[in-house]
């Protein structure tokens, strides 16, 4: 690997890094060098992945349960347990809520924003001190939020929470990158469209589903696992170390 890519000696954390993206992400770090922990509920499944994982590198799984502030707190203390500083924070885990307009459900509603933003804001806290420690101004340290091309463009598919949960999870990356820019932590998003994952299998599983959504995408196709890591590995690198405050649709052009 050329070393403007290398993660070698870095340290990353992944939420919701058992599957879907966040998975895709975890492996390209764990295959750059960097030592990986893979965050999910299920610790059964972040002990399989990280088993899985070590195969090209250092992985590690620590289950926590993100959607309340208890579980944001007990996985910045285990972690700061075992590690003293983080380089790169990829704030992937997120959920979303399907309903007719009429009947959408509040509980729906507020799922899908504190899983969505309120978690990924507590998460960025929390971590703001092992960040400080790992950032310089050679090498800031690297907060990275997934958000969606459902928070640019209007297409909700009546999961009226999730597109207004992602709009507001950009501003707020755009917030916090101009203020944390001064303390060396770079903020950007990645804004995916389609991507393999649990939340996109309904249609992925559907022929005629996928030939219609597929219609939508110039590019004619969904995301490929080598895609999203390519985007990811450039985004903890040197090649954006001189980037803070973007949200980069990666989307087939969708969200022109």
């Amino acid at each position: 690997m050329h070393p403007y890519f290398s993660l070698q000696g870095r340290t990353a954390l992944v939420t919701g890094g058992t599957r879907g993206i966040g998975k895709m992400i975890a492996k390209a770090y764990v295959e750059a060098g960097a030592t990986v922990y893979v965050c999910a509920r299920d610790a059964e499944a972040c002990l399989q992945t990280a088993e899985e994982l070590s195969a090209f590198g250092r992985c590690h799984g620590v289950a926590a349960n993100l959607a309340n502030e208890e579980g944001v707190l007990q996985l910045a203390t285990r972690l700061g347990e075992q590690i003293e500083h983080l380089d790169i924070l990829v704030n992937n885990a997120g959920t979303t809520w399907g309903a007719p307009l009429e009947s959408y459900p509040i509980k729906g509603w507020e799922k899908v924003m504190q899983l969505n933003v309120t978690s990924v804001f507590n998460c960025i806290q929390q971590f703001l001190p092992l960040l400080r420690k790992a950032g310089s101004e050679a090498n800031p340290a690297r907060i990275i939020n997934i958000g969606s091309v459902a928070g640019i463009s209007s297409f909700g598919e009546q999961a009226y929470a999730y597109g207004p949960s992602k709009a507001a999870l950009h501003q707020l990356s755009r917030i916090l990158a101009r203020e944390l820019v001064s303390q060396h932590i770079n903020v950007n998003v990645i804004a995916p469209g389609r991507f393999p994952s649990k939340m996109t299998q309904h249609i992925g599983n559907d022929k005629q589903a996928l030939a219609e959504d597929t219609a939508l995408i110039p590019m004619k196709r969904w995301g490929r696992e080598e895609e999203m890591a390519a985007l990811a590995i450039s985004l903890a690198s040197t090649a954006g170390a001189y980037m803070t405050g973007n949200i980069i649709p990666l989307d087939g052009g969708f969200s022109l």
